[in-house]
């Protein structure tokens, strides 16, 4: 696009960190945001990310917060900022087919499309010991991350790295997939490739009931189910005597170093238990996690406090 033609006029639909990258990108770009559309915070969830909103106010970016992206009053909204190109950047909602139809819109995700479609993608990859996820820009549809591929960025996920972790690698992909496909999706020259539902799966969203342990499931199951909920989400738990017991931070028994590899040959019941003043959770496969920060009710406990718990159990 050259300096004498008219800048494209986009809506951003946005939320998240990845809402705040991407959105400074398409103003890096050249783009006239023309309206934001984002949540408002919710009081009971746990804000650990950045604000579109304060963006949009550092900006000067008018911005709008609708309860309901079904609302006649948020379509003759979007219509009036008369958009090019519209872009859902982490917004939580479904855009219906009347919203889809004002312009050409593209949704960025955080896995490797067709892989992942569904909500909490980066979640579930981890919690299924993917070892590579990234993030796909893909024109929207009705049918959720079901439209063509036109740009797609790969980050690897570690084998101890937690969601948190990797939701960080996810939007730095984000952001380079967006930055490197821009310059062609102004100019009407974007790829679109084949995004075969075939393939990969659909996932639906994660509740904090959902980090529940079965201390019979293997040692790499239990390990992964901690990874994809560790803080900031709500964690990996298991109820005792009416306390919630909730994993911090862990490691499989037997990697790393001072990792105490000779209690795996204990013959434990699975659950949490302490041994030479560390807590382990065994699972049914005979494996253990060393569990080196635990919650109880809210609050830190000690190995020993908690084999004092244990014991009076018995």
């Amino acid at each position: 696009m050259s300096d004498l033609e008219p800048r494209k006029r986009a809506v951003v639909f946005g939320y998240h960190n990845v809402g705040v990258r991407c959105l400074k990108v398409l103003l890096a770009g050249g783009v006239d945001v023309a309206l934001v559309v984002t949540h408002e915070d919710s009081a009971s969830e746990n804000i650990w990310f950045e604000s579109v909103i304060s963006l949009c106010q550092t900006e000067g970016i008018p911005y709008i917060t609708p309860a309901d992206a079904k609302s006649p009053e948020l379509l003759e909204q979007v219509k009036a900022a008369k958009p090019d190109l519209m872009f859902s950047f982490y917004y939580r909602n479904m855009l219906p087919a009347e919203l889809l139809a004002v312009a050409p819109a593209f949704n960025m995700h955080g896995s490797l499309l067709p892989e992942y479609r569904g909500r909490a993608p980066v979640n579930w990859a981890v919690l299924h010991g993917a070892t590579v996820t990234g993030a796909t820009l893909h024109e929207m549809t009705v049918k959720p991350d079901a439209g063509a591929i036109v740009a797609q960025m790969e980050v690897p996920i570690l084998p101890d790295d937690t969601a948190h972790e990797v939701f960080g690698k996810v939007q730095v992909a984000a952001e380079q997939a967006l930055w490197r496909v821009l310059p062609s999706l102004l100019d009407g020259t974007a790829p679109r490739l084949h995004n075969d539902l075939s393939k990969g799966g659909y996932f639906g969203g994660r509740k904090p009931e959902d980090g529940r342990i079965d201390w019979f499931w293997p040692a790499q199951h239990v390990y992964n189910l901690h990874r994809a909920v560790a803080p900031p989400y709500p964690g990996a738990f298991t109820d005792i005597d009416g306390v919630r017991y909730v994993i911090q931070r862990a490691r499989i028994t037997g990697t790393g170093h001072g990792n105490f590899g000779n209690v795996v040959s204990l013959s434990l019941p699975p659950g949490l238990t302490v041994v030479d003043n560390c807590i382990f959770g065994v699972c049914g496969d005979g494996r253990m996690l060393t569990i080196s920060a635990l919650t109880a009710d809210g609050e830190p406990i000690t190995a020993e406090q908690l084999d004092i718990r244990l014991a009076a159990r018995t």
